[in-house]
């Protein structure tokens, strides 16, 4: 968990991501498969994408196993797949969050390469209901920034 301003965002660390699709993919083909996906439509399967077993969140369940079958013929059927179930723990993550008291979603900013994938980003989107806008930086040191001059300002720095 982190604090932002008088609020707190919870933590909510997932052990699925970039790594699983790494294992399967060089991000030039996932940049190739990615262009040729169609977002706005559902594969059907339902993977829990894990690169190794064991989970921590939403599941808390060292034992888990990875759900990647049946196998599409088509790698970019197989890769649309994976997002999807990566999506679909994202939107668990967010309804496990709000039964335990948090606000419900209402915006998502993303930064890093994941953000950067076009279909990825419409079937999150899709799976997770809410807006998404885009973030003011994706530089880690912005924030850091900002974050120092709040500071510096409720401490009556000029």
């Amino acid at each position: 968990s982190h604090r932002l301003g008088d609020a707190w965002l919870a933590g909510g660390a997932s052990n699925t991501g970039g790594k699983v699709l790494a294992q399967h993919f060089s991000l030039a083909r996932i940049i190739e498969l990615s262009a040729t996906i169609d977002p706005a439509t559902e594969t059907g399967l339902d993977y829990y994408p894990l690169g190794s077993p064991g989970e921590r969140f939403p599941i808390a369940d060292p034992a888990l196993q990875p759900r990647l079958l049946p196998r599409p013929r088509s790698d970019a059927d197989y890769l649309k797949a994976m997002l999807e179930g990566i999506a679909a723990i994202e939107a668990l993550g967010y309804r496990r969050l709000a039964e335990l008291g948090a606000p419900p979603l209402t915006s998502v900013r993303s930064v890093g390469g994941g953000a950067a994938n076009a279909a990825w980003t419409a079937i999150r989107q899709r799976k997770l209901g809410v807006e998404f806008r885009p973030a003011l930086s994706d530089e880690a040191a912005a924030g850091t920034a900002r974050l120092a001059l709040k500071g510096a300002s409720e401490a009556g720095l000029p």
